[in-house]
């Protein structure tokens, strides 16, 4: 997941985006009436609670920003993982995930769901993580490479440092804002939720919370619970920040490196990561980096001799590059089980290519899958325009907050309105029967897209994207402003003020 903030560059931390020196007459007891703090605080609520389909948007720009479809395909990414989670959750009952996340034809079941292709749309979550840390990859890197073609060393440590200062921040307060809530509405509400189970009393509640963030947030920890049971989406937050860490330390120790020595020791560490050791997400993450560099360097035409001799087949390559993504992203990914890979269909000679070093086999396929459609998607002129649609961009503009709050909403009020037409278990005959077929709806249709199952998003989907808007401006944005307002706080005076 991409979460970089792209509004930090717009605020000046030191001053908080207020003036530094008014002019005297804004002083002066004649100077315009100073509005009531309720009436402030009132308007603050409105904007923070009012969605962006009630905005004002200003007129769209006639020209987007060059790396515009990477915010869409973020964004797409994140309903991906959305639909998956709600596909999987009502139908607990039936065994969904062997169904969703096995090939087609799977022990005799055999689903339009199921069907290569097609399935990405209906169990794509992992495939979208993927795209994520190469997403994450290319933008981490964006910065630090063209400071490094402009052999300016200097700004690119201050970079560095100022991206590895902020970057804890910006991924985990997050996280904490959310999860809290979560948590508190259990006790302060009285609501039930399946996931996880509660404690008896707040205040055990809170602890058990903290302990758990507290083990969740530590990167380096080398055992314990890799889930933090308060959302357990949020599993891919501690690995994207080891990514990013690779990324700084990677561009710092190439950043003197001659143009063909820094690509090569890219590739080193993709195979690295990949066929040597466990570090699927590394590989993920520098691949990122290495599209990155690739593209700046064709920009400036300053490809190495060999990729010539894709330039006549580049026409084919790239709509195959993006057809073989789509297919590896539905590699099978209930089980680590390579017998299960193995009988697949459509994967039985696939299953051959994973190397010894990945425990999990899925995450080496998804590694390609994601890099192949980063890559290939902005030489694809109407999957490019796909993802820069208003309606991308606007996912892309929510996307951290979607990819947090997606889970609390489907656990408090997808589960209830789930149970109200129809999609109950044993559970919720015990902890909440007044919802148990109050509403009950038709089952029919192809599975995935039963109008009972398509019914209730007419409310959680509209509510989850609000949801998600309010989060980005109470969490997410001042996650940023924060994270940049501290590290301007902590750094000392400049070399020369402290040599005079």
């Amino acid at each position: 997941m991409i979460h970089e903030g792209k509004k930090a560059d717009d605020f000046d931390p030191a001053t908080n985006g207020n003036m530094v020196d008014e002019p005297e007459w804004a002083t002066e007891k004649y100077a315009e009436p100073k509005r009531s703090r309720t009436g402030g605080f009132l308007r603050w609520m409105f904007e923070i609670m009012r969605p962006a389909i009630f905005t004002k948007s200003p007129a769209r720009k006639q020209q987007l920003r060059r790396t515009a479809y990477l915010d869409g395909l973020r964004g797409f990414a994140a309903f991906i993982v959305y639909w998956h989670h709600h596909q999987m959750w009502p139908r607990e009952s039936i065994g969904a995930d062997i169904i969703f996340e096995n090939a087609y034809g799977f022990k005799d079941k055999y689903f339009m769901a199921t069907l290569p292709f097609i399935r990405t749309f209906f169990s794509g979550g992992h495939f979208a993580v993927s795209i994520f840390f190469v997403i994450s990859g290319y933008v981490l890197s964006t910065k630090p490479l063209a400071l490094i073609y402009a052999s300016d060393f200097e700004k690119l440590g201050d970079n560095l440092s100022s991206a590895l200062f902020r970057r804890w921040i910006r991924l985990h307060v997050p996280v904490m804002f959310t999860t809290f809530f979560y948590m508190l509405s259990w006790h302060l509400f009285g609501i039930w939720t399946a996931s996880p189970d509660h404690q008896d009393t707040f205040r055990h509640e809170l602890w058990n919370w903290y302990a758990e963030f507290k083990n969740f947030s530590f990167v380096f920890r080398t055992g314990g619970v890799d889930w933090f049971t308060y959302s357990f989406h949020t599993w891919s937050i501690p690995v994207e920040f080891r990514g990013s860490l690779i990324i700084y330390t990677s561009l710092l120790a190439f950043s003197r490196c001659t143009r063909n020595a820094r690509l090569l020791c890219q590739l080193g560490l993709v195979i690295y990561f990949l066929y040597i050791a466990d570090g699927w997400f590394g590989a993920l993450f520098v691949s990122g980096m290495l599209l990155c560099d690739l593209e700046m360097l064709a920009r400036n035409n300053d490809l190495p001799q060999f990729f010539t001799l894709f330039e006549r087949s580049k026409k084919l390559l790239w709509p195959a590059m993006f057809l073989v993504g789509i297919f590896l992203g539905g590699v099978p990914s209930n089980s680590k089980d390579m017998d299960i890979l193995r009988n697949s269909q459509g994967w039985y000679l696939l299953s051959f290519l994973k190397p010894q070093a990945v425990f999990d086999p899925k995450w080496f396929y998804l590694f390609y899958a994601g890099l192949f459609i980063v890559a290939s998607t902005p030489h694809l002129g109407p999957i490019k325009r796909f993802f820069e649609l208003r309606f991308n961009q606007y996912l892309g503009r929510i996307s951290f907050s979607l990819y947090l709050i997606h889970g609390p909403v489907l656990w408090i009020l997808g589960d209830r309105l789930y149970t109200a037409v129809g999609f109950h278990r044993e559970a919720h005959l015990i902890h909440t029967p007044e919802w148990v077929d109050i509403f009950p709806l038709s089952h029919r249709g192809p599975l995935g897209l039963e109008f009972a199952f398509l019914a209730p998003h007419i409310i959680i989907l509209p509510f989850t994207l609000w949801l998600a808007e309010v989060v980005t401006k109470l969490a997410d944005e001042p996650a940023v402003k924060f994270s940049n307002w501290l590290h301007k706080r902590a750094l000392g005076a400049p070399p020369s003020v402290l040599s005079s």
